[in-house]
């Protein structure tokens, strides 16, 4: 508990920006949800742009909307 999970389109990510990443959500998530930095998990996962619709957007966005705290603007 919790588990994060992002997708996002290709791109170069270093493991210094890995790094950040992962301090900004753990530091938000224990935040929020009072929980410790040891049972966060946080996964990164790459999905080419043609797939985002299938892939991302109907089953994670659309159809799970109810669970959504930030909605996109496209």
């Amino acid at each position: 508990m919790p588990h994060v999970s992002i997708k996002h389109f290709p791109v170069s990510i270093s493991s210094e920006q890995k790094t950040m990443l992962v301090e900004n959500i753990n530091q938000a998530v224990t935040e929020a949800l009072g929980c410790s930095k040891e049972v966060i998990s946080i996964s990164l996962e790459s999905v080419q742009p043609d797939d985002w619709q299938q892939a991302v957007y109907q089953p994670e966005i659309d159809a799970k909307s109810q669970y959504l705290i930030k909605t996109p603007n496209y």
